[in-house]
């Protein structure tokens, strides 16, 4: 792992505007106002070197901003890529960890937090090895982090010449020509990276973050898409998803089929026993039997059949998505009955069943159980699946989750 891929998120997410006008809530004429507006005209120009004294002070006069707390922890991360030593590195990283801690429990909810948490290392560390590939990669981000991005790409330059799969130096140059405003050339290198590794996020989600700055609203929304089809168990590209969202004043559509707990257990002679909840009507009962009876076969012989492999049972993709298509099936025959009886059906208050049906209608069972209703057992079948399928797996989240691009 390179130690330049924290560099290049606070870049692109600060360059985005990602975390606070520097006329936030404070007393501007106040000494601590005038230095907070300071330090953070300089965090959103991507010049978090010269504004850690800043932030420094300005933390030990309030300890209680959780903004300016923020701001001291992603400037000591850019920091820590300029030191030589890892020793020093590390513990400078393990600082910024505990003040973003402090800043999320004071409340803080920035979309910069919680990625930069999930990311930093409890040590601190981020191995690295001494080829010449890699020091080609840590001499980058050392002048990434300067904000000599000539000296950057160079250096970047020279990591993928020694390696033309090195997906984080393809990322990295669009980076820094996205730092330096150069949005063609940053775009062009951040579709080198996506050949290199499709099934990687980063690069689709700064893509995405570039075109929606610059108003390409449009590929902007099919690269956040993107993004979290290659890595849809991961909370980040969704994050930028919904970034996405907001800065169009738009929301994501929630998609959720409420499957009822009903109980299926096996016991120790291979009986298949089933629970069902006794509130339901008969019509969703009967949906809902449908579902569980076809499940249960799969503690049978169903599992062993499609995966000869594997000697222990685990819920799985050709399950889940038999057992809510026979449920689907089930729901439009009774439907069907209604009708002939002179009702509506499935019955309008049950949005449930409306939706099960919808999905089940458009041929997006499959993409939804993945995208939206997974468990472990399940995830395991995405990459297969994603291989086959991505053109599916994108349709589903534009045709159900993601609105619109609004018209310019």
């Amino acid at each position: 792992m390179r130690r330049h891929w924290l560099i290049a998120v606070l870049s692109l997410l600060l360059s985005f505007g990602a975390f606070v006008s520097p006329s936030a809530a404070q007393d501007s004429n106040s000494d601590y106002g005038a230095e907070r507006k300071q330090a953070m005209e300089l965090f959103n120009q991507n010049k978090c070197v010269p504004a850690l004294p800043l932030f420094e002070d300005l933390a030990k006069k309030n300890e209680q901003d959780d903004k300016v707390l923020l701001g001291l922890a992603t400037c000591l991360l850019s920091h820590a890529a300029t030191l030589e030593n890892e020793d020093a590195a590390a513990q400078e990283r393990i600082r910024a960890r505990k003040l973003l801690l402090r800043a999320r429990d004071m409340g803080n909810k920035d979309t910069l937090l919680k990625n930069l948490l999930e990311m930093v290392p409890e040590d601190g560390r981020i191995p690295y090895s001494k080829s010449e590939e890699d020091q080609a990669m840590r001499k980058a981000e050392a002048a990434f982090a300067k904000n000599d991005f000539d000296e950057a790409i160079k250096n970047y330059a020279r990591a993928l010449e020694l390696n033309p799969k090195n997906y984080s130096a393809a990322l990295y140059i669009g980076d820094s020509y996205f730092a330096a405003k150069n949005w063609d050339k940053a775009g062009e290198w951040y579709g080198r990276a996506i050949q290199i590794d499709p099934d990687r996020e980063t690069a689709y989600r700064y893509y995405a973050d570039m075109l929606t700055k610059n108003g390409d609203m449009e590929k902007a929304r099919r690269l956040a898409i993107q993004a979290v089809v290659a890595e849809p168990y991961n909370n980040i590209p969704w994050r930028g998803l919904n970034q996405w969202a907001r800065s169009n004043q738009l929301s994501l559509t929630v998609i959720q089929i409420d499957v009822p707990k009903n109980s299926v257990s096996q016991d120790k002679d291979n009986h298949i026993n089933i629970t069902m909840d006794a509130s339901q009507s008969t019509d969703v009962s009967a949906v809902w039997l449908a579902y569980s009876l076809s499940r249960a076969k799969w503690r049978g012989d169903d599992f062993k059949k499609h995966f000869p492999q594997e000697k222990e049972y685990r819920h799985s993709l050709p399950e889940e998505t038999e057992a809510l298509s026979t449920a689907a099936a089930v729901c439009g025959e009774l439907g069907q009955s209604a009708e002939k009886k002179g009702k509506k059906a499935p019955p309008p208050t049950n949005e449930n069943l409306l939706m099960l049906l919808r999905i089940y209608q458009a041929k997006m069972i499959e993409p939804y159980i993945l995208l939206n209703a997974p468990d472990e057992g399940i995830a395991r079948d995405y990459p297969g699946y994603r291989e086959k399928n991505r053109d599916k797996l994108e349709a589903f989240l534009s045709d159900f989750v993601v609105p619109p691009a609004p018209k310019r």
